[in-house]
């Protein structure tokens, strides 16, 4: 038994998927997933003891008996499964990538989805070739519209996840300078995250475009399926960025007039808080519940968090990832949303292949030209520029921690960002 409808019954019957014998449910479909450290074959027998209504494995060695299920890759096996699942439940789907923002324009856009419709939608960062099929096997009969996050660092990486998920309407946030060694360049992080783009125009789809994004005007400039917003009068849906109290308001103006004040920090979240109302509108969710839904959104894993602290210590936490692209932006939005004692703890941005040091020192220098003066710098890539950055350096997070702890401020904001292999978040933690 190896054809995906013969495995299709199985979930059928079993419609719950496991993939970790430590997060085990009763009468699950076990796949034995493989890792770099780890053969999930040599689980499936404990699986099966534990509960697992079945095994998936594709080692013939691991066979047991007749609930271990031997097919030819247990990854593709589930891939496959999942979308003759999406196939079989005549849903809305909607794609969201991008460089920056992504996990945050998800967030906001299932919140307001959420006001109407029994919303499925990634949970956490679940936005790779593992994690799209495993939230579309949570897909039930129960829901009426799915927002499916999708991830990459390579190119067709997000062509695969498209024939998996086949959506119905894409949007991507922006293209920066993430993932630049995995994708060859910006040039070849165009070309990857527009794949998305591509897929969408072949099934005659719709797109969510940001007008304001010259980049993606460009991508999308022969289609005319798409539906517009920005700060353009002319546009579907026009708004406009206003920063109060450090905070991100929207001014929206149409197609409906109203100030919607979220719980983000930086205009750089414009885009996303934009995309959400964009997509809320075009879904016929009432403008009031798009604010509630928005206004209702607190950040959280470490994306435009505010945190206050004892003695008067405000954390800017920022600190899930970071490229050039979205570390100059939160570097914009520190120097011109926060007065009084500023201080900035970074971290470097990794996979940027042969462009890394030439990225780390165009961030020392953008970190002088904003006249910064408070820094300290994390990581090997920043420690190439020691001698030079006059800040201080530390290799790791941890040791930049101890130097907070004797050097702690008072009445202080605190920017803390870096790529999720430094771990910045240690250093609020002494606070």
């Amino acid at each position: 038994m190896n054809k995906t409808e013969d495995i299709y019954k199985l979930f059928q019957a079993h419609p719950v998927i496991c993939t970790d014998t430590r997060l085990l449910t009763e009468g699950c479909l076990f796949f034995a997933l493989k890792g770099e450290n780890f053969n999930g074959n040599e689980f499936a027998d404990k699986a099966l003891n534990d509960g697992a209504a079945y095994a998936i494995i594709d080692e013939l060695e691991f066979v047991v008996n007749e609930r271990s299920i031997l097919v030819n890759d247990v990854l593709t096996t589930l891939q496959q499964l999942a979308a003759h699942h999406r196939q079989q439940l005549n849903i809305p789907v909607l794609a969201i990538t991008g460089s920056n923002g992504k996990t945050t324009t998800k967030e906001l856009t299932a919140a307001v989805l959420s006001k109407k419709y029994n919303t499925l939608f990634t949970k956490g960062n679940l936005n790779n070739h593992i994690g799209v099929p495993l939230t579309l096997l949570s897909l039930t009969s129960a829901h009426e519209i799915a927002v499916i996050e999708m991830g990459a660092n390579h190119q067709k990486e997000i062509e695969q996840l498209c024939k998996i998920a086949q959506p119905d309407y894409g949007l991507i946030t922006n293209i920066g300078k993430a993932h630049l060694e995995g994708f060859g360049g910006l040039e070849g992080v165009k070309k990857g995250k527009g794949e998305l783009y591509q897929y969408i125009k072949s099934i005659n789809g719709l797109i969510f475009i940001n007008e304001d994004n010259a980049t993606l005007r460009e991508l999308l400039a022969d289609y005319t399926r798409k539906i517009i917003y920005g700060s353009n009068q002319q546009l579907d849906l026009v708004g406009e960025a206003l920063v109060k109290n450090s905070l991100l308001s929207v001014q929206c103006t149409k197609p409906f007039s109203m100030v919607i004040n979220t719980n983000l920090t930086g205009d750089y979240n414009f885009e996303n808080v934009m995309s959400a109302i964009t997509i809320g509108n075009y879904f016929k969710v009432d403008s009031d519940k798009i604010k509630e839904a928005i206004e209702n959104y607190f950040p959280s894993n470490q994306r435009s968090q505010i945190i206050s602290k004892s003695n008067n210590v405000t954390i800017v936490m920022d600190a899930y990832n970071a490229n050039p692209s979205s570390v100059n932006a939160a570097l914009e939005n520190f120097s011109k949303s926060f007065s009084g004692d500023k201080i900035i703890a970074l971290g470097d941005m990794l996979e940027l292949g042969n462009e890394s040091e030439a990225e780390h020192l165009s961030v020392i220098n953008n970190l002088h030209k904003k006249n910064f003066t408070k820094v300290v710098l994390v990581g090997p890539q920043f420690k190439i520029f020691e001698k030079q950055s006059g800040f201080q350096h530390f290799n790791a997070s941890t040791e930049a921690a101890e130097w907070f702890k004797k050097n702690q401020c008072n009445n202080c904001y605190i920017l803390i960002k870096g790529s999720r292999g430094l771990k910045m978040e240690v250093i609020a933690d002494i606070f």
